[in-house]
């Protein structure tokens, strides 16, 4: 006798209020999960376990009990060897999921002037071809890392960067940490990023950028030595070759709402030949100059 669909549904337990918070609760879940291991050795690690687990069924459904006892015999440790294998992204997550700015709080750059005179130093940089690794501390504490250099806690400024940045300075090596309006410290030590994909292709310096974003929540700016060219990391990801005004975008979409919105309402005000690049290489010149 056939089945109908209403006896198929009725069957079916009902879609509740609280059933369908439980599924979009779940769906996120996974998806979050999706996104971590995406693009990482992880991502293989899932697939294998996948397959024993499709093996595991084929075993139970063909009846070989000697692989079905083996599999189920390796099962109960299964959760352990996660924790182990996935550590880091266990840890990159958990991070992620405390600092996220859930009533819209966050850490940024308070004042425009910060943001003008990273970027001025960035250009000047850039055209002297002297190489750089800026990091913006964003809402996870960046303590330790600040502890591995020189303690300076002096007022952000175009000609600071510079300095620090001189070719042949005691500070030049290693890392500027800005907190706020601040330079917190010199010459820091990061980590570096462990990723196979990016270690053979770019060298110490932005390797150190990827490696810190992977751990914090900050954005790291890089100055090539050898080619001149900008690039930011967040988040374990780096862009390259970006220009003043895509930097400039990358911090105020990375730090805050609320900047980006004064800063929209700011240009809304400017005319066109007055706008971000053409302000900076003036102002810029007109230092060089003095």
């Amino acid at each position: 006798m056939p089945i109908s669909i209403t006896q198929v549904t009725s069957w079916l337990p009902k879609l509740t209020v609280t059933a369908a918070i439980d599924i979009l609760i779940v769906a996120f879940l996974i998806y979050q999960l999706i996104m971590v291991v995406r693009g990482t050795r992880a991502a293989h690690v899932l697939a294998g376990i996948g397959v024993l687990l499709l093996v595991y069924a084929l075993s139970a459904w063909a009846g070989l009990e000697l692989l079905r006892s083996i599999l189920a015999t390796v099962v109960p440790y299964t959760a352990i060897a996660l924790i182990v294998l996935f550590q880091a992204e266990l840890r990159r997550t958990l991070a992620r999921i405390g600092r996220r700015r859930w009533l819209g709080f966050g850490g940024e750059i308070q004042r425009r002037e910060s943001t003008e005179d990273v970027l001025l130093a960035l250009s000047r940089l850039a055209q002297q071809r002297i190489g750089a690794l800026i990091i913006l501390e964003r809402d996870t504490g960046l303590r330790t890392f600040i502890e591995s250099g020189v303690a300076l806690h002096a007022s952000l400024s175009r000609d600071l960067l510079l300095a620090i940045f001189q070719p042949g300075g005691a500070l030049h090596d290693g890392a500027v940490i800005v907190q706020s309006d601040r330079v917190a410290a010199a010459a820091c030590f990061l980590p570096l990023s462990m990723n196979p994909l990016v270690a053979r292709k770019l060298g110490t310096r932005h390797r150190a950028a990827i490696g810190i974003t992977e751990d914090a929540d900050c954005l790291a700016l890089v100055v090539s030595e050898e080619t001149g060219r900008i690039s930011v990391a967040a988040f374990g990801e780096m862009e390259t070759d970006v220009s003043l005004k895509r930097v400039e975008e990358r911090i105020a979409r990375h730090f805050s709402r609320r900047h980006r919105e004064e800063r929209s309402g700011v240009a809304a005000h400017v005319p066109e030949t007055h706008r971000a690049e053409d302000s900076l290489s003036k102002h810029d010149w007109k230092k060089g100059a003095r």
